[in-house]
C-alpha cells in the first residue's frame, strides 16, 4: 500500500507537469507569431486542453484502452462511454495497477491527448478560421488520436508484432501523430500573406522572443513529467535514468542545432537554438528508458541537425509553419522512433523493422484522416480567414478584442 501511494503521488506530480506544458506551448506559439493574433492563439490553446479532456473522458480513454480480446485484430475496440472505475465493496479497486489508480491513469493519459492538436495549432497559426479548427480538434483528439494510440499503448496490433513496436512516451504516438496532421493542414491552408515573395521565403518575425524562450524552458520542465511519468511508477532506477537521458538529449539538440545553423546562415539564431532543444526532447521520447546517457546525446544531436535542415526543407516546399512544428514534432518524432532500433537496449535489425512498420502505419493513418477532416471543412465551410482579416489580425475579427489593448499595433 505504501509503495502504491508513492507511485501514485509521483504519477500525479507528472500529470501536473504535463498539464503545465500547455502553458509552454501557448507561450512558444504566441512568442513566435505576431501580436495581432495573440488572443486567437491563446483561445485555441485553452479550447484544446478543455475540450480534449472532456472528449477523452467521454470516449477517448476507452477507445485508446479498449481491452482487446486475445483473438482480436487489435485495430479497433471500444470499452464503452464515460469513465467507470473498478470498485470493490463500493471503494476504489487499488489492485487496478501497482503503479497508479484508475483515476490517475485517466488523468495522466488525458494530458497527453490534447498535445496532438496543440502541435497543429502552431503550424496553422495566423490564418485559420477558429470554428473549423475547433471542429478539427474535437474529431482528431476525440477519435483519431485514441484509435492510433490503441495500436501500441492499448496493446493493439503493433504491440503484438513478433518484435513489438516500441514508443516509450510518444515520439510517434503523440508527436508525429500531431506532426502528420500539421503537414496536411499547412498544405491545405496555404502560406500567410507575405511569407513567400518571388519564390523566396521571407522571415515574419515573432513579436515576443523572450516569451517563446520561456515557453521552451517550461516545455523542457514539463518533459520531466512527460517522460518521467511514462515509467508508470516511481521506480528509482527507471525514473532517474529517464530524466537524465531526456535532459541530455535536449541539451545536445539545442547546442548542435545552434552550431549547425550558425555555420549555415552565419548568425546566432535563438529560435533555431530553441527548436533544437525541442527537437532533442521529441527525439529521445521514444526510447528515453532504454537509452544510455551517451546514446541520448547522439539521438538528441541528430535531432538538432535535422531541425536545421527540416526547417529549410519546409520553406523550400513553400509550406508555411510559423513555429517549426513540422520539423520538431514530425521529423524528430520519426527520427526518435527509428533510433530505438539503432541505439540502446532494444537495438537490432528486427526492432528497426518494427519501428519502420510503426512509423509507416501512423503516417498513412494520420495523413489520411487529417486530410479527410480538413479537406471536408475546407470545401464546406472554408478554413482560411479573408485577406482583410489576416492583415488586420484575427484577434479583432475572430474575437472582437485585443490581447494588448494599451499598445498600438505596428505590423503587417
Amino acid at each position: 500500500m505504501e509503495q502504491l501511494t508513492t507511485n501514485n503521488v509521483w504519477m500525479m506530480i507528472c500529470t501536473a507537469l504535463v498539464f503545465f506544458m500547455h502553458l509552454g506551448f501557448a507561450f512558444l506559439e504566441i512568442g513566435l507569431t505576431r501580436q495581432k493574433n495573440t488572443l486567437n492563439i491563446l483561445f485555441k490553446n485553452i479550447f484544446i486542453i478543455t475540450t480534449g479532456l472532456l472528449m477523452y473522458a467521454a470516449f477517448g480513454f476507452n477507445l485508446m484502452y479498449p481491452d482487446f480480446a486475445e483473438d482480436a485484430l487489435g485495430v479497433f475496440g471500444f470499452a464503452g462511454f464515460g469513465l467507470e472505475a473498478p470498485m470493490v465493496k463500493e471503494t476504489l479497486d487499488l489492485t487496478y495497477n501497482t503503479g497508479y489508480t484508475y483515476w490517475t491513469d485517466f488523468l495522466f493519459q488525458g494530458m497527453f491527448a490534447a498535445t496532438a492538436a496543440t502541435i497543429v495549432s502552431g503550424a496553422v497559426a495566423e490564418r485559420i478560421k477558429i470554428l473549423p479548427f475547433m471542429i478539427f480538434t474535437v474529431l482528431y483528439v476525440g477519435f483519431v488520436y485514441p484509435i492510433a494510440g490503441s495500436w501500441k499503448w492499448g496493446e493493439g496490433f503493433l504491440h503484438t508484432l513478433d518484435t513489438p513496436f516500441y514508443d516509450f512516451a510518444g515520439s510517434t504516438l503523440v508527436h508525429s501523430v500531431g506532426g502528420w496532421a500539421a503537414l496536411v493542414a499547412v498544405w491545405l491552408l496555404g502560406a500567410r500573406i507575405g511569407k513567400f515573395r518571388n519564390g523566396k521565403s521571407q522571415a515574419i518575425p515573432g513579436h515576443n522572443i523572450p516569451l517563446a524562450t520561456a515557453g521552451v524552458l517550461i516545455l523542457w520542465l514539463g518533459w520531466f513529467g512527460f517522460n518521467g511519468g511514462s515509467v508508470l511508477s516511481a521506480d528509482p532506477a527507471g525514473t532517474s535514468l529517464t530524466l537524465v537521458t531526456t535532459c541530455l538529449a535536449a541539451a545536445a539538440g539545442g547546442v548542435v542545432s545552434a552550431i549547425v545553423s550558425t555555420i549555415m546562415y552565419k548568425n546566432l539564431d535563438l529560435t533555431m537554438f530553441l527548436n533544437g532543444i525541442l527537437g532533442g526532447l521529441v527525439a529521445i521520447t521514444a526510447g528515453a528508458d532504454v537509452m544510455s546517457p551517451m546514446d541520448a546525446i547522439i539521438v538528441g544531436s541528430v535531432g538538432g541537425i535535422l531541425i536545421v535542415f527540416a526547417v529549410s526543407l519546409v520553406d523550400k516546399l513553400k509550406l508555411d509553419d510559423p513555429v517549426g512544428a513540422i520539423a520538431v514534432h514530425l521529423v524528430c518524432g520519426v527520427w526518435g522512433t527509428l533510433a530505438v532500433g539503432l541505439f540502446g537496449k532494444l537495438a537490432s535489425g528486427a526492432q528497426f523493422l518494427s519501428q519502420l512498420i510503426g512509423v509507416g502505419t501512423y503516417a498513412v493513418f494520420c495523413t489520411s484522416t487529417a486530410f479527410i477532416i480538413i479537406f471536408t471543412l475546407k470545401k464546406t465551410m472554408g478554413i482560411r480567414v479573408s485577406e482583410k482579416e489576416e492583415i488586420e489580425g484575427l484577434d479583432t475579427h475572430e474575437h472582437g478584442m485585443s490581447a494588448y489593448p494599451d499598445f498600438r499595433l505596428n505590423e503587417h
